[in-house]
């Protein structure tokens, strides 16, 4: 079996949405608890498997705190690593030989892209993004709007005085 079909059957049996655009080039839709969507690119190349998945866009705050965190974790993570775009847009990237793809390892990968996007969610939206939630915040109590996906972030409003 080649490393599509691999990945295929990988993919299939973890129960996950995935598309297959090109032979050899998914594009899988990952749920999480605090993203709600993780979409990940595998791509099958010459002579290895790459994982390609964003995580955030360019955070606004915070950057020199959040690149130091993101490369301490680095050092602790399986098969795949933070990394920045040229945009500084933040991915998860992973690479693994051809000869190591098997069922079993493509699920390790799309689990740990997966645990270190949706854990990590939370903190860089807060630290990358306090004031633009606090706008946002802010603009739905004017208009009612619901507060629903924002709570996770109510400790960051303050307090009317």
């Amino acid at each position: 079996m080649d490393a599509g079909e691999l990945i295929r059957h990988a993919l299939t049996r973890a129960g996950v949405t995935f598309e297959e655009a090109t032979p050899g080039t998914f594009t899988v839709s990952l749920p999480g608890e605090h993203k709600l969507v993780t979409t990940c690119a595998i791509v099958v190349g010459q002579h290895a498997v790459t994982f390609n998945a964003f995580v955030i866009r360019c955070p606004e705050e915070k950057q020199e705190a959040i690149h130091q965190w993101l490369l301490e974790r680095n050092a602790r993570m399986y098969g795949v690593a933070y990394a920045l775009d040229g945009h500084g847009d933040v991915y998860l990237v992973g690479r693994l030989a051809l000869h190591s793809v098997t069922e079993d390892e493509i699920d390790r990968y799309l689990g740990a892209v997966l645990e270190y996007s949706d854990s990590a969610f939370p903190l860089l939206l807060e630290w990358g993004f306090a004031n633009a939630i606090r706008r946002e915040w802010a603009w739905r109590v004017s208009r009612g709007e619901p507060l629903t996906n924002l709570l996770a972030f109510s400790h960051l409003i303050d307090p009317p005085k």
